[in-house]
């Protein structure tokens, strides 16, 4: 195999605000294997306040540059084992690196990933398009932009009921909150029951990521589902959500890929959690792999690719939320750009 990297600056097509901050553009790190004349493509989107940066990760694998370029790939899955001693520490290097893998295994296999699997796309979830915080009136016009049967509201101000109350004069669609950690115990419990008059059908990560012990009174007092996203990051999280939260979202990047993530999924699965696949701000390439696992789960947030306006790939893409697959094989990503390949 040949191990490329591309660094690619995306542009929001609006800026983006949530809790923890804003942004107007952000790089994406895009890994391709080459064997012949097939490549597989794989992503992970650096995320400041976790520390990732795109430099960061292509620096990372080319420490390793010669022992990835000398496997032997028969199965993705072992080869995710075979380079975690090395990457370990780096989650979402191994998370581009693993897609990439599995992209060009499924391509040599001549399947999409889902036939693989032996997956029904027909069962794969609409996606919610996510309206990031800003004013009520820009919040109502990007709500507008983009005609979903699913709107993911991003909060944590100290108007949250408002935005929502204001929203909903707008539309009969389904909500989604998310508070990325910005709630307590008492508030996220009250939001919860007005939220459940305005049609929201959960909550994610209201309270901070380590707020296990004080989620089994929110869990009591909710009248709204209650889905974990930073509080689940890796496999050996999964469990500690159980009772705390009635699911867990599994982000690819933060886990280390594809492979952990059909672990979490199934693990998930067998304690009575629900599972949601949630995506970053993202090319069409991580799209694509969130699209190959979306039979497998109850709710999934994949519209990174459209909250950007210079998207270099083609993939699975939303059809008005409805996952849409190419005749594609592997994840189904074709990277279209490469500018700054090294």
């Amino acid at each position: 195999m040949k191990l490329k990297f591309h660094i690619l600056t995306l542009q929001m097509r609006h800026t983006f605000t949530i809790a923890h901050g804003s942004r107007d553009d952000i790089d994406a790190f895009i890994v391709e294997l080459q064997d012949g004349d097939l490549s597989g493509y794989g992503e992970a989107t650096p995320i400041p306040y976790y520390g990732v940066t795109a430099e960061g990760m292509r620096d990372k694998l080319a420490e390793y540059q010669s022992i990835i370029e000398n496997y032997d790939l028969q199965s993705p899955e072992d080869f995710w084992a075979f380079m975690y001693p090395y990457l370990k520490d780096d989650s979402f290097a191994h998370c581009a690196l693993d897609m990439a893998a599995w992209d060009l295994w499924g391509k040599k296999q001549g399947k999409p990933l889902y036939e693989i699997w032996g997956l029904d796309t027909k069962k794969a979830p609409y996606s919610n398009y996510t309206i990031g915080i800003d004013t009520i009136e820009k919040m109502v016009e990007k709500m507008q932009e983009f005609d979903f049967p699913i709107y993911k509201i991003k909060l944590g101000t100290d108007h949250d009921v408002e935005i929502v109350r204001e929203l909903r004069k707008h539309t009969d669609a389904l909500f989604r909150v998310d508070a990325n950690c910005a709630w307590g115990v008492e508030e996220t419990i009250e939001n919860s029951k007005a939220f459940a008059e305005l049609g929201v059908e959960f909550i994610e990560q209201p309270m901070q990521k380590d707020d296990y012990e004080p989620m089994l009174e929110v869990m009591a007092g909710s009248v709204l589902p209650l889905i974990a996203d930073e509080s689940c990051i890796v496999e050996a999280d999964v469990k500690k959500c159980v009772g705390k939260f009635d699911g867990v979202n599994v982000k690819l990047a933060k886990c280390g890929g594809i492979t952990p993530a059909l672990r979490m999924i199934a693990e998930a699965r067998s304690l009575g959690l629900q599972v949601m696949c949630g995506c970053m701000t993202e090319t069409s390439i991580g799209i694509s792999a969130i699209g190959q696992l979306a039979p497998l789960l109850d709710y999934v947030d994949m519209d990174g690719s459209i909250l950007i306006s210079n998207d270099p790939a083609t993939g699975v893409y939303l059809d008005k939320g409805k996952p849409v697959y190419p005749k594609v094989n592997g994840t189904g990503a074709v990277l279209l750009n490469t500018p700054n390949a090294s």
